[in-house]
């Protein structure tokens, strides 16, 4: 099975989060989402955490604004790889206060990052994080990246 959770710190970091959640259907990844407040629901947090892995999970991706506690939080507790996607909200210091947040784990606790916003490559890599295992899924990944290289040639062709 391949599974990927998608959870977000508010619904108001949906519209974010909505670009992984497209590319994980679009490569057929089966898709959980919710939301996970590292600071309102820690219980929840801990009890998601601990136990993704034994609902057949592969990757989490945990998207999070201002403080961005999320992704970290939830690294510390699973077993699995965690991808961090810093959101831009209302109540951040223009992004760079999730994006250090996320980027800047202790030693022993690693979060992969993406760009602010970013969370289609958080998409990208978790399928690629499981078509290292998965030869159907890393063949999907070889054509989504020829696709792109094929969208690069053409346009240049039509240049003046």
């Amino acid at each position: 099975m391949n599974k990927v959770a998608v959870i977000m710190g508010s619904k108001s970091d949906l519209p974010v989060m909505q670009d992984a959640i497209d590319i994980l259907k679009k490569f057929n990844i089966e898709v959980e989402v919710d939301i996970v407040s590292a600071h309102r629901t820690p219980e929840k947090l801990f009890d998601f955490s601990k136990n993704a892995h034994s609902r057949g999970i592969n990757v989490i991706i945990a998207g999070a604004g201002g403080a961005a506690h999320l992704p970290g939080m939830v690294a510390s507790l699973s077993p699995l790889p965690v991808i961090g996607v810093p959101v831009k909200s209302s109540n951040s210091i223009d992004g760079w206060d999730s994006v250090l947040s996320i980027l800047q784990m202790p030693g022993g606790v690693p979060v992969a990052t993406v760009a602010l916003n970013g969370a289609k490559n958080a998409g990208i890599l978790a399928t690629q994080i499981i078509g290292s295992a998965n030869e159907d899924v890393r063949n999907t990944i070889i054509d989504y990246k020829e696709s792109l290289k094929a969208k690069v040639i053409e346009s240049s062709k039509n240049l003046s």
